[in-house]
């Protein structure tokens, strides 16, 4: 085992750099002047443009420029906004908010989407089977942005469930809200996965064997048929708690949450590139990590598969 985790971890080191590289490749290699955003329409300063690309080090080559981000990066100086604030104070303030919607919509999809698979897989050709399929159907059918308005609507303005927006307090109870809003896709997509997985092992070898022996029903499911099952679910559930973070862009606009996705979204409108890629270099090694985590719980799910 720790001979693998060695040998992922040094793995994710050049995937880091390539990842990193292209991202930074992309943002700063298009055409344009990043100091023309700063100015405005009332242009810029000669000198100043001279001494905003020589302090960025934009008068020069783009894998130089590279290596400088890099370095950055490795001693944890991802620059600084246009205003002068520290781009590293900027993901304190944003990080931890975005985390704490991420963490509520993925709970949300552990909790809700597992279960209603399993029991759609479990009695499959029911009307609860075919009433959880039409819904999953239905919800994967409307967009996010609708689904946000719509949920805003109805559970924040008419009914008073929830606060319609989360604003400057981003407390675990305002983000319930938005936090159901992210999920209500991936619990869609998790439960439809689920109840496929769980149809497929009913008529396994292992499970028959299990029923010859007369091992009780409890056992045979939550032991034998959940573990072997859920093996496509936690791939899907690994990936997309950095997908969650990095795609609430949508629904932290709709609730105005000051997190991650809010702050991309301004830092591309104002043509803060150094934000823009501080910012998802992050969410990239967050992607890498999920997927460390993913993979070794293969080996705990299903003790046939070996970790070498």
């Amino acid at each position: 085992m720790g001979t693998y985790v060695l040998r992922r971890l040094l793995q994710m080191i050049p995937v880091f750099i390539l990842a990193t590289l292209l991202l930074y490749a992309m943002v700063y290699g298009l055409p344009g002047d990043a100091a023309a955003a700063l100015c405005g329409d009332r242009g810029c300063d000669p000198a100043f443009i001279e001494r905003f690309n020589e302090q960025h080090h934009l008068d020069e080559p783009l894998l130089v420029q590279y290596g400088y981000y890099l370095k950055g990066v490795l001693t944890l100086d991802f620059g600084e906004t246009f205003t002068g604030q520290p781009v590293i104070d900027v993901m304190k303030q944003t990080f931890p908010v975005t985390l704490k919607l991420a963490l509520i919509a993925w709970v949300l999809e552990v909790l809700i989407g597992i279960p209603l698979g399993l029991l759609a897989g479990l009695r499959r050709g029911t009307l609860l089977d075919s009433a959880a399929l039409l819904l999953s159907l239905l919800i994967i059918s409307i967009p996010v942005f609708v689904l946000g308005f719509l949920a805003q609507y109805f559970l924040g303005l008419q009914w008073k469930v929830f606060e319609p927006t989360v604003g400057g307090d981003a407390s675990w109870g305002n983000l319930l809200l938005p936090g159901f809003v992210l999920a209500a896709v991936s619990v869609a997509y998790i439960m439809r996965l689920m109840r496929t997985s769980i149809v497929e092992n009913k008529s396994s070898d292992y499970v028959k064997t299990a029923l010859a022996k007369g091992l009780p029903k409890s056992r045979i499911i939550g032991v034998h048929l959940l573990r072997n099952s859920l093996i496509p679910v936690v791939t899907f559930l690994g990936t997309d708690l950095g997908a969650l973070m990095g795609g609430a862009i949508v629904t932290e606009g709709i609730f105005n949450v000051p997190g991650v996705g809010n702050q991309i979204y301004r830092g591309i409108l104002a043509g803060e590139n150094a934000t823009v890629v501080s910012f998802v270099t992050v969410l990239i090694f967050v992607y890498l990590v999920a997927n460390l985590i993913v993979d070794l719980l293969y080996a705990v799910l299903d003790p046939r598969i070996r970790l070498d």
